[in-house]
C-alpha cells in the first residue's frame, strides 16, 4: 500500500500525518515549537526550530507508525499562513519569523492608510499589518537596513520556507492560496502586483515563484530519511486545507476552522468578489490552471481565548472544563468578553481596539467568565458570517467546523443559535493535513475523489434559540464591541 505524508505547521506546532491509500489516517506526530513574546507583545517564532521540527515530526511518524519508508509516495504540506519569514541564499533565516498574530507593523500601516483602497483593490485584502506585506515592509526597515548590501534576500510564508530548506537545490515557490494572503499578489491579474510592491518598498525579485496548489514543488528525502526523493504534490496554506479537506469545493460553501485564531471561509467560485462588508477575498488555491476564490474573515483570538482562560487568568486548569462550567453559569447573567486582546480584525479591521469584559453584575464568577469566553468565539464568528451573507447575497445552509474546540457542544450549539445555521462538526481533527495530503494524493493518482469525501463524518447542531433571545443577544454583543474601540 502506497501513504501520503501530510505536514501541518501550524502557530503552536507540527503535525506529520501518515494517510493510508484509502485516505484514513494512520498515524499522527506532534512537535511543539516555543512562541516567543518580547516586552512590546511582539511574537515571533524562530524559523530554524520550525524546519528541524518538521524533520522531527516526519521521522516520528515514519519510524513509530512501522510503515515500510519506500511505501511513502507523495507529501503534501499546509502552513499557517500570514506569518512571514526572511532568509539568505544559504537558507539562513535573517530574523525571527513575525507570526500572524504580531502586530507590530501597525507603523506601517498608519504612514500608508491613504493608499489603503488601492491596497485593497489589488490584493483583495484591507489594509492591516496582520498580512506578510506590513511586515515585510517592517522587516526591510528593521532588518534588512543593517544587512551588507550583497546579501540576496528571501521573503515568504512558511511554506515556501520549508520549501526552500527540504529541498537540496533550494526551489524557491508558493502556491496561490498562500500568495493571495501576502497582500502584494493582485487577484485579478493573478502575479505579483509591482504597485503594491513599491508601496510596502518589497523588492518583487525577492518574492518567489507562484504555482499552481497541487503542482510538483520538488522532491525531497527529509534530509536521508528516505532512501529516495518523494514529490511535494501540494502546498495550501492552512485554512485552505482544511476547506478542501471539508470538501467544500462548490461556491457558496463555508467552513470555519477553530484554532489559536479562526478562519471562516467561503467558497464563491471562479470570479473575483471585492468584499464591501470588511471581508478579504483570497484564492481557496489554484488547481490545474484554474484558481478558485473565497470570501474569509479572520479572527484573532478563539482558540486562544481558552489559552488566556487557563495561562493568564487561571480560571481554568484545562480546555475541557469550559464546558461544563458555561452550562453551570447563571442564565440571567449579562457577562461579555471581547477579546480585542491584539486588536480586532475582520470585519471590524480595528488595530487598536482593547478588549473589555462588560455587563457585569455581583452574579458574575468564575463561571460567567468562561461561558462569556466560549460565547465570544461564537459572536465573532457570527460577525463574519453576516459579512459573507451580505457580500455574496446569499443565506447560509450549513456551517462545516473543525478544529479542538469544535468537541465543546456548548460552543457548537451555541454557534448555531446565534448564526441561525445549521452546523456540521467534523469527527476528523487534523483537515489542514487531510486536505494538502489528499491533494497530493489525488494528484499522484492515489486517490480518488468520488470516494475520497465520503470518509467524513459529521457531528450536526440545528438552531434552538428563540429569535427575540437571539437579537437580544446580538445587540448586546455589538455594544460590548462598540466599547472596544
Amino acid at each position: 500500500m502506497k501513504y501520503i505524508i501530510g505536514i501541518d505547521q501550524s502557530t503552536q506546532g507540527t503535525k506529520a500525518v501518515l494517510f493510508d491509500g484509502d485516505g484514513a489516517v494512520v498515524y499522527r506526530a506532534d512537535v511543539p515549537h516555543r512562541q516567543i513574546v518580547n516586552e512590546k507583545g511582539w511574537v515571533s517564532h524562530d524559523p530554524e526550530e520550525i524546519y528541524r521540527n518538521v524533520i522531527r515530526a516526519v521521522r516520528k511518524a515514519v519510524e513509530e507508525s512501522g510503515i515500510s519508508r519506500e511505501q511513502l509516495a507523495a507529501v503534501g504540506i499546509s502552513n499557517q499562513r500570514e506569518t512571514t519569514v526572511l532568509w539568505d541564499d544559504r537558507g539562513c533565516p535573517l530574523n525571527h519569523a513575525i507570526v500572524w498574530q504580531c502586530n507590530r507593523a501597525e507603523t506601517v500601516v498608519e504612514r500608508l492608510k491613504d493608499s489603503g483602497d488601492t491596497v485593497c483593490e489589488r490584493s483583495g485584502i484591507p489594509l492591516s499589518a496582520y498580512f506578510p506585506a506590513a511586515k515585510m515592509a517592517w522587516l526591510m526597515e528593521n532588518v534588512v537596513s543593517g544587512l551588507s548590501g550583497d546579501t540576496k534576500l528571501h521573503f515568504g510564508t512558511v511554506d515556501s520556507w520549508l520549501l526552500y530548506r527540504l529541498t537540496k537545490n533550494h526551489l524557491y515557490k508558493t502556491d496561490y492560496s498562500n500568495a493571495s494572503r501576502t497582500q502584494l499578489f493582485n487577484l485579478q491579474t493573478l502575479t505579483w502586483d509591482s504597485e503594491l510592491c513599491r508601496l510596502f518598498g518589497i523588492p518583487m525579485e525577492a518574492l518567489p515563484e507562484v504555482c499552481d496548489s497541487n503542482s510538483c514543488f520538488g522532491t525531497t528525502d527529509f534530509e536521508g530519511l528516505l532512501e529516495k526523493e518523494i514529490p511535494i504534490l501540494s502546498m495550501l496554506g492552512d485554512s485552505h486545507g482544511a476547506l478542501f479537506g471539508q470538501g467544500c469545493h462548490e461556491s457558496g460553501m463555508v467552513k470555519t476552522t477553530y484554532g489559536t485564531g479562526s478562519s471562516v471561509m467561503m467558497n464563491i467560485g471562479e470570479n473575483f468578489v471585492r468584499s464591501q462588508n470588511g471581508l478579504a477575498t483570497s484564492l481557496a488555491w489554484g488547481i490545474d490552471g484554474r484558481v478558485t476564490y473565497v470570501l474569509e474573515g479572520n479572527i484573532n483570538y478563539t482558540g486562544a481565548v481558552i489559552t488566556w482562560l487557563k495561562e493568564d487568568v487561571g480560571l481554568i486548569a484545562s480546555p475541557g472544563e469550559t464546558e461544563g462550567l458555561a452550562l453551570q453559569a447563571n442564565s440571567a447573567d449579562t457577562c461579555i468578553l471581547v477579546p480585542a486582546f491584539t486588536g480586532l480584525s475582520a470585519p471590524y479591521w480595528k488595530g487598536d481596539a482593547k478588549a473589555v469584559l462588560a455587563g457585569m453584575s455581583r452574579t458574575t464568577g468564575r463561571a460567567e467568565i468562561v461561558r462569556a469566553a466560549l460565547d465570544s468565539i461564537a459572536f465573532q464568528v457570527t460577525d463574519v458570517l453576516k459579512a459573507m451573507e451580505q457580500d455574496s447575497g446569499c443565506g447560509l445552509q450549513e456551517l462545516r467546523t473543525d478544529g479542538g474546540p469544535t468537541k465543546n457542544k456548548y460552543l457548537m450549539q451555541m454557534q448555531s443559535d446565534l448564526a441561525d445555521v445549521k452546523v456540521s462538526a467534523a469527527g476528523q481533527e487534523e483537515l489542514s493535513a487531510m486536505g494538502a495530503a489528499y491533494l497530493a494524493g489525488l494528484t499522484a493518482g492515489i486517490y480518488r475523489r468520488e470516494s475520497l469525501f465520503s470518509r467524513m463524518e459529521y457531528r450536526t447542531y440545528a438552531p434552538e434559540m428563540p429569535e427575540e433571545i437571539r437579537e437580544a443577544k446580538y445587540a448586546a454583543w455589538k455594544k460590548a464591541v462598540s466599547m472596544t474601540f
